[in-house]
Order: structure tokens, then sequence, then C-alpha cells
């Protein structure tokens, strides 16, 4: 009779998320930072967990993804961008992932001091969530967002009440 003997459980690290975030808002060119190509930058960043690759394979520069990250309102792609190069396999690294996660939540809450070119901005581009398949990189996911339609809504009716009021 054989005798296997029990492996002893591996500590293995959790999957790598990627956190849902809004797109830097940047002027809408075709061979520029489009929402869709920050999100699939942000998928082949977790992948291959450097800059120039997943750059180069969205066809843009390693220098204009830094540009773009230093830009103001790119608090959620910053958050998504930290959120794809932090490691799971170390304390520190799980430390780095619960900061970008927690940037990504906050990023994503609504906030009185977001202008209204922002809403816009998130209204017409939504949320974008990036799909991870056994750590590869597998498509993104767009979705509308709610939340900022219906600030939106809320500053126009109270516009209307202060000017009727």
């Amino acid at each position: 009779m054989k005798h296997y003997f029990a492996r002893p459980p591996r500590d293995r690290a959790p999957p790598l998320a990627i956190p849902p975030f809004h797109a830097a808002p940047v002027r809408l060119r075709a061979d520029g930072w489009t929402p869709l190509r920050q999100a699939e930058f942000i998928g082949h960043l977790a992948q291959t967990r450097s800059v120039a690759q997943a750059a180069r394979r969205v066809s843009m520069a390693r220098e204009s993804a830094y540009r773009l990250r230093a830009r103001a309102g790119s608090e959620g792609f910053v958050a998504a961008w930290d959120a794809a190069l932090a490691s799971t396999g170390t304390p520190r690294g799980r430390e780095r992932l619960a900061a970008a996660l927690e940037a990504a939540h906050a990023a994503l809450r609504p906030s009185w001091k977001v202008t209204l070119a922002q809403l816009e901005w998130r209204i017409e581009t939504g949320i974008w969530q990036v799909v991870l398949h056994a750590g590869r990189y597998a498509g993104v996911r767009q979705k509308p967002d709610n939340s900022a339609l219906f600030a939106v809504l809320a500053r126009t009716r109270h516009a209307e009440e202060g000017a009727t009021g």
C-alpha cells in the first residue's frame, strides 16, 4: 500500500486585480492617449511590468506615458498604474497594492471639488475596467459613470433652485 504525504499548503499570492478607473482627461486625438488606449496600456503594464514595453504595445512612447501620469486629473489612472505594478508576493508589495486600491476608490468617489468639465469628461468616457486572466491581459470593459451623471443633475437642480428661490 502506498502512502502519500500531504503537501503543506503553499502560501499563494492573491491574484492581481486592477481597480476600475477614470481615464486621464486629454484632448481626443486618434494618435493620442484615448481612454481605450489608456486602459489597454494599464493591461499591458500589468502583464509585462515594463512601462516601455506596455507603451510600445499601444503604439505610444514611454515618455508620453509618464507625462500622462503627471497630468492633473489623472488620479484614477495613476492608482491603476500603481496597482498594475504592485507585487502581491511580498508584504511590502501587498501594502503598495492596498494603498493603490484605496487611492483608486478615492478617485472614483464623487466630490464637490470636481469641476463641471471634469464631470462631463467622466460622463463621456465612463469607467474603465482592465480584465486579467491568470495574470495575462485579456481585454477591457467600459461602463457608464452614473455617479458623475447624478452629480451633474444635482448641480443643475441646485442652480435652478438658487435662481428661482
